[in-house]
C-alpha cells in the first residue's frame, strides 16, 4: 500500500492528480481540505489560512496513519488576490501565508513521516522567473518582509500588479523551499526526491476564484475558446503529470528539480537565478521557521 498525502486536492489539477492516484492499485490518499475530496480518498480537515489548523492536520495525519509512513506528500494547494491587504488570522499576508508559510510548517511537521525514499512535489509556477513574467516579477525572497508587507511612503496602490507580485513571489518561495529540502542532510540520508513542479499555464484551474470578475471572465470563457489555438495546458494534462510525478512515473534527470509543463511538454529547465541563490534559499528556510515558531 503507497500512502500520499495532498492539499490542493478537491479542484482543479489537485482534484484530477488524486482521483489518478487512487486509480492506481493500493494506493491510500488523503487529503487536507477544507471540503470532502473525490470519492475514496480520505479527507481531514485544513484550512491553510490559520497555522493551528496546519498543527491540528498534521497530528490528525499521524493518529490516522498510525506506524503507518507517507509515500508521497503533494504541497499542492494555492491562491491569488488582486492586492496584498488581506490578512490572515495570524496577521500575515494571506498570498504568503497560505501558498507558502503553511505548506513550510506542513513539510517540517511531517517529514518525520516520511518514508525511506520518499516523494515530496512542491506545486510552484514559472511565474517566479523575470523572463517569463516581466509584468510583476518577484523583487526578493525576505520572509520577514513579504509576511507583513507595506507600502513606501508615498507609494499608490497598484490592484493586479502587487497582488500578481504576491503571487509569483510566493511560488518563487516554493521553489526555494524545494531546493533547501532537496539540499538538506535528512533528504540525502532518506535518499527522498523532492520535485518543484510548474504546471503552467493551465486556465480553469479555479486559481483566480478571488479575482476581480474582468480577470476571471478573461481566464475563464476567453480561454476556453484560445486553449486549443494557443496549446495551453489543460487541467487533465496538467494534473495527470502531478500524479505521474507523485508515484515516481517521471523521474528527473541527474541535478534537476524544476519540472516544468509548457504547452502540453514536460522539460527540466535552470529555474530564475535569483531561485536558484544559495543564501536566498538558506535565509528563506531560516526565517519561515521563526515566523511559523519552529525552533532551529
Amino acid at each position: 500500500m503507497k500512502t500520499i498525502v495532498i492539499t490542493g486536492g478537491t479542484s482543479g489539477l489537485g482534484a484530477v492528480a488524486a482521483q489518478q492516484l487512487l486509480r492506481t492499485p493500493t494506493t491510500r490518499v488523503l487529503i487536507g481540505a477544507r471540503r470532502q475530496g473525490p470519492a475514496k480518498t480520505e479527507t481531514l480537515s485544513l484550512e491553510l489560512a490559520r497555522l493551528a489548523s496546519v498543527r491540528e492536520f498534521a497530528e490528525a495525519v499521524s493518529a490516522t496513519l498510525g506506524a503507518t509512513e507517507i509515500d508521497a506528500l503533494v504541497l499542492n494547494a494555492g491562491l491569488q488576490f488582486p492586492n496584498t491587504d488581506q490578512r490572515t488570522e495570524d496577521g500575515f499576508e494571506t498570498t504568503f501565508a497560505v501558498n507558502h508559510l503553511a505548506h513550510y510548517l506542513l513539510l517540517r511537521l511531517l517529514l518525520p513521516k516520511l518514508a525511506q525514499g520518499a516523494i515530496v512535489v512542491v506545486t510552484t509556477s514559472d511565474t517566479h522567473d523575470p523572463q517569463i513574467n516581466p509584468i510583476a516579477p518577484p523583487r526578493h525572497a525576505d520572509a520577514r518582509q513579504l509576511a507583513h508587507p507595506r507600502r513606501q511612503p508615498g507609494e499608490r496602490p497598484r490592484p493586479l500588479i502587487e497582488g500578481f507580485r504576491a503571487y509569483s513571489t510566493s511560488k518563487l518561495c516554493n521553489l526555494l523551499t524545494a531546493r533547501a529540502l532537496a539540499a538538506s542532510p535528512d533528504a540525502s540520508a532518506r535518499g527522498l526526491r523532492v520535485i518543484a513542479y510548474n504546471p503552467g499555464f493551465t486556465p480553469g484551474t479555479g486559481l483566480i476564484r478571488t479575482q476581480i470578475w474582468p480577470v476571471r471572465f478573461l481566464m475563464g470563457p476567453l480561454m476556453s475558446i484560445l486553449r486549443p489555438i494557443f496549446r495551453f495546458n489543460t487541467i487533465a494534462q496538467a494534473g495527470g503529470v502531478l500524479a505521474e510525478l507523485t508515484l515516481g512515473r517521471i523521474e528527473p534527470p541527474a541535478g534537476r528539480i524544476f519540472a516544468s509543463l509548457i504547452n502540453r511538454r514536460l522539460a527540466w529547465p535552470d529555474p530564475s537565478e535569483l531561485a536558484r541563490r544559495d543564501d536566498v534559499m538558506k535565509a528563506l528556510w531560516r526565517d519561515s521557521a521563526a515566523l511559523v515558531g519552529i525552533s532551529e
